[in-house]
């Protein structure tokens, strides 16, 4: 059924739909929001472990869920399977309004000037597609300064050498640091590093309405009960709704952009919370649906003038798919480490995250969020019990004297890792599924043993006895995840690109991207903060373009 006509139809609610719906629903466009997932209610999920995003024991808390979703991975061998949401090879990334931002741990990195630059910094690298951005550190900078003032960020920049010029400090101090920082604070600095506090999208003190961290322990991978934690579903996405322009559709599930013979998007196609096929008719249309997904409503969007998908003529829709590998080291010590207040991760240090000699980028290193008794069953040394009274022992002993250090590693593109369409797997609304193909470059897993060394160092120096690395597997497999990201470009050039540097599809001027999907790289660090800048750029772009009337 064909709905009445609305000047913008934004597909996925998540850290970059929010932010373009609340810019363009603000400069008086009406916009309807299409979300597969709904509004997240805390006293239905709270803070059981089990029901964790981390540790799915229980299910998916924020979506998708098992019954209705599914994808197909090929393996090493060319042999396909199909994973369920549960599975870590599914790749998952949140499904609900607000997307992953409800549940994250909510660090918001700002890319750095040179993560930007790659191509020019480290030259053409064999089997990749590394190259630069289109846009750079200070095209974007005034966007990552909206974010962290519209949105809401706690940090505090003056020992990190490391970071890019800004022209504001944060708008909320730093979160302090709890034991374990504290410890590995004095051993940065004896060891010649500049160690600095986390940014945080969680206010540390009353901010915009919403309260102060209560510093729960449950945080990564929950809801948060006050709203201290931020994402588009209670900063932006509530502004939009009171201009009374913004209507969000929740349960929906877009099947298909609608591309007319011109070759322009016309609106798009989905299914509704009671399962009716529905059009929804727009001037102009914005993807924001996370890597994955983005690329797989591209690529099912088939028409005469895009018969490989809306914006797929060259071959480049859903390559180059990114996320991070993790990697760093864990100890325990003689005195114990553990604090009751969360979030646990509180200290970051920059200093591995580019020159280092032989290798391409970095990575931050952190310490961790505090793990629940349940996710600490996964932290062992190697040749430990991880059953009976041998792995009760030692949850007893170690648990409150653990302290880690990990981050993750700036992956380097190829154009083999790639999200495609199945040709015969369909989901329960008959739409082709996710195909997950091509492996990491090699130079990840370099760069991941020597950020996990690094680690390793700093927790031997200060004293710890049991220490081991968390370096690289060489069975891993593709990545993605929920710092998924890459497979529709941004560049200037159409044949090796899919957006403009305004995140514009190349050919079709009225359908933009705005999520991970547009980064070139995906830096060093959580890529959030980045996505919420995007989203600002992008959306400055299609108001500019709107006055001209340069979309109707």
């Amino acid at each position: 059924m064909s709905l009445p006509k609305v000047n913008v139809v934004i597909v996925g609610a998540g850290a970059g739909g929010g932010i373009v719906a609340k810019e363009l629903a603000t400069a008086g466009l009406s916009v309807v929001l299409l979300e597969r997932g709904g509004w997240v209610d805390y006293d239905k999920h709270n803070d059981d472990e089990l029901w964790s995003q981390r540790t799915p024991a229980l299910g998916n808390p924020f979506g998708p869920d098992d019954e209705r979703h599914r994808r197909v991975v090929v393996n090493a061998d060319g042999s396909t399977r199909v994973v369920l949401p549960s599975e870590g090879s599914y790749n998952n990334i949140a499904g609900c309004v607000g997307g992953g931002a409800v549940s994250y741990g909510a660090m918001a990195w700002r890319f750095m000037p040179q993560d930007f630059r790659l191509r020019s910094i480290y030259g053409e690298v064999k089997d990749s597609t590394l190259a630069d951005w289109p846009i750079s550190y200070d095209d974007l900078e005034p966007f990552y300064e909206k974010a962290e003032y519209e949105i809401g960020v706690a940090g505090d920049y003056t020992t990190n050498p490391f970071c890019g010029p800004r022209k504001k400090p944060f708008p909320m101090p730093a979160f302090p640091y709890n034991k374990e920082a504290r410890l590995i604070e004095q051993t940065a600095i004896r060891m010649g590093l500049h160690p600095f506090p986390i940014p945080m999208l969680r206010n540390s003190v009353p901010y915009n309405g919403r309260p102060a961290c209560i510093h729960m322990r449950s945080c990564v991978g929950f809801a948060c009960p006050i709203n201290a934690k931020a994402g588009s579903h209670n900063t932006v996405l509530p502004i939009a709704l009171a201009t009374g322009n913004c209507e969000v559709r929740t349960g929906c599930v877009a099947s298909e952009i609608m591309v007319d013979e011109h070759g322009r998007a016309k609106g798009v196609r989905y299914f509704d919370a009671d399962n009716r096929g529905q059009e929804q008719p727009a001037d102009l249309v914005v993807v924001s649906a996370s890597a994955t997904e983005t690329a797989r409503l591209l690529l099912n969007s088939r028409s005469k003038l895009f018969p490989n998908g809306a914006g797929n003529n060259n071959d480049w829709v859903g390559r180059n798919l990114q996320g991070h590998l993790y990697v760093g080291a864990a100890g325990f010590l003689d005195e114990e480490t553990y604090e009751e207040a969360g979030p646990g991760a509180a200290l970051g240090i920059s200093d591995f995250n580019h020159g280092n000699p032989g290798l391409i980028g970095g990575g931050a290193l952190c310490n961790e969020f505090i793990p629940l008794p349940y996710l600490f069953c996964n932290t062992r040394p190697p040749g430990e019990a991880r059953w009976g009274k041998a792995h009760k022992d030692f949850q007893r002993r170690y648990y409150k004297r653990f302290v880690r250090l990990h981050g993750p590693v700036q992956e380097i593109p190829n154009f083999s890792a790639r999200v495609s369409v199945d040709p015969s797997v369909k989901d329960a609304w008959g739409i082709p599924v996710c195909r997950l193909s091509g492996s990491r470059h090699p130079a990840d897993f370099q760069q991941g043993d020597f950020l996990s060394k690094k680690a390793e160092a700093i927790i031997r120096e200060m004293g710890a006895t049991r220490v081991w690395r968390n370096g690289p597997s060489p069975n891993l497999s593709l990545s993605g995840g929920q710092h998924q990201a890459g497979t529709c470009r941004m560049g200037d050039d159409p044949k090796t690109s899919v957006t403009n540097r305004y995140g514009q599809i190349h050919q079709i001027d009225n359908l933009f991207v705005a999520d991970g999907s547009l980064h070139v790289s995906n830096g060093g660090f959580n890529p959030v903060l980045t996505i919420m800048a995007l989203a600002y750029w992008v959306s400055y772009h299609i108001k500019s373009g709107w006055k001209g009337s340069q979309f109707r």
